[in-house]
């Protein structure tokens, strides 16, 4: 097969070959290969500035990130044949490590499928497709899915931020089976019922099941806040743990009648909801002096790009802040992070510097990651962008 070519700078193959896969816009020769000359979704042959092959990719001539890597093969496009290889590939291993069909089935350049993400929902699949070579091949996405895991519905939920940067219209649309208004989830023996549009990306985020399911290991007879619920995931599986009380906060009515409904689906008791801004309702149960054992926060990026980094670890900390002084003087705070621009380091420091803040001793007992269904490429620090650090706060210690 023939493929246009695509040229680097001087230097520029560095990143590649150290092990990433994505090609900036300023990293492109345009006098020898015109951005322009390419259409969004084009498939082309990489080439170093000294003309050696690197390999193909889709190309979008109209995004930052122009480049997404196909293969090290220069003569290797991405076929039907090839995406259904790497669909089944990706399959395999989550099949190897959960006994049910409810996790992320493709996680993007994880999974060699760059701009592409899978969520399998029992016999339901959501596909969201965020990069314009991946839309090009939608029609192969679609069989490839079908042929692999024959689900009774497939859903494309194609409103993701990035289509707009990628110049991709927005749209969400069921291609196959019988309506689906509500996703069934399973996650660590609870069970969820959320609704398919107004949700979080496909639905649900599947990334924190590991470090939810080390929260039931702390929850016995505690009482938890679960700051920005959605629709209950680490509060209800806090109930599930045996929690005394449970609180899930959040700024959406239509997410928290999901956690009532969830927590009645399971059976839970002592589930209580409260409606706001998670910064002044931490603030209003500081005044009110209420305590709790637990309190769980996973915020929303709050650092969406990296020139917003000063602004989202101010937020960070007084998130923190809010949470260690409504703790017990023996109490646990997960404080989490999904902002890719905030590393590990950054997020530990940021809970010292809180603690101190407010005249709190804390112990560092764990950190928990992305699932294995969110495989990270040690070559694209990107793909390791989930932090939860499960943190003891003490009070009258040192």
């Amino acid at each position: 097969m023939e493929f246009p070519v695509l040229y680097l700078r001087k230097g520029a193959e560095r990143r590649l070959k150290a092990g990433h896969l994505w090609v900036y816009s300023n990293e492109v020769d345009i006098r020898r290969s015109p951005l322009t000359d390419f259409e969004a979704g084009t498939q082309a042959q990489l080439r170093a500035a000294n003309d050696k092959p690197l390999g193909t990719l889709f190309v979008n001539p109209h995004a930052l990130i122009c480049g997404r890597l196909i293969s090290r093969n220069p003569s290797a496009g991405m076929t039907p044949q090839r995406l259904t290889d790497r669909l089944e590939t990706a399959l395999t291993l989550r099949d190897r490590i959960f006994p049910e069909p409810w996790y992320r089935w493709v996680y993007g350049d994880g999974d060699g499928l760059s701009g592409l993400v899978i969520d399998r929902f029992g016999d339901v699949v959501v596909v969201q497709i965020s990069s314009a070579g991946m839309e090009a091949m939608k029609e192969a996405i679609i069989r490839g899915v079908q042929r692999l895991a024959h689900p009774r519905a497939i859903i494309l939920k194609n409103d993701g931020k990035m289509r707009s940067v990628e110049g991709l219209s927005s749209y969400v649309e069921q291609v196959t089976g019988e309506t689906v208004e509500t996703l069934e989830v399973r996650e660590n023996g609870v069970r969820f019922e959320v609704p398919l549009t107004g949700g979080q990306k496909t639905g649900w985020f599947y990334d924190h099941r590991m470090n939810r399911a080390r929260l039931q290991q702390y929850s016995k007879d505690c009482r938890v806040l679960d700051v920005f619920s959605y629709a209950g995931g680490w509060g209800l599986q806090a109930a599930a743990g045996g929690a005394r009380s449970v609180t899930c906060l959040d700024s959406s009515r239509q997410a928290l009648e999901a956690v009532r409904k969830n927590a009645d689906i399971n059976g839970f008791q002592g589930v209580d909801t409260l409606e706001g801004d998670a910064f002044e309702a931490l603030k209003g149960l500081c005044d009110e002096r209420q305590k709790f054992d637990i309190v769980v926060l996973d915020p929303p990026a709050l650092i969406p790009r990296r020139r917003d980094l000063k602004a989202g670890e101010q937020a960070y900390a007084r998130l923190n802040q809010l949470a260690l002084r409504l703790l017990e003087r023996d109490g646990l705070l997960v404080s989490a992070s999904c902002s890719m621009h905030l590393s590990r380091d950054r997020l530990v420091d940021i809970i010292r510097g809180s603690a101190r803040k407010v005249d709190r001793f804390v112990q560092l007992l764990e950190q928990g990651y992305q699932g294995p269904d969110h495989p990270m490429v040690p070559g694209i620090p990107e793909t390791d962008y989930l932090k939860a650090c499960f943190v003891r706060s003490l009070t009258e210690f040192l």
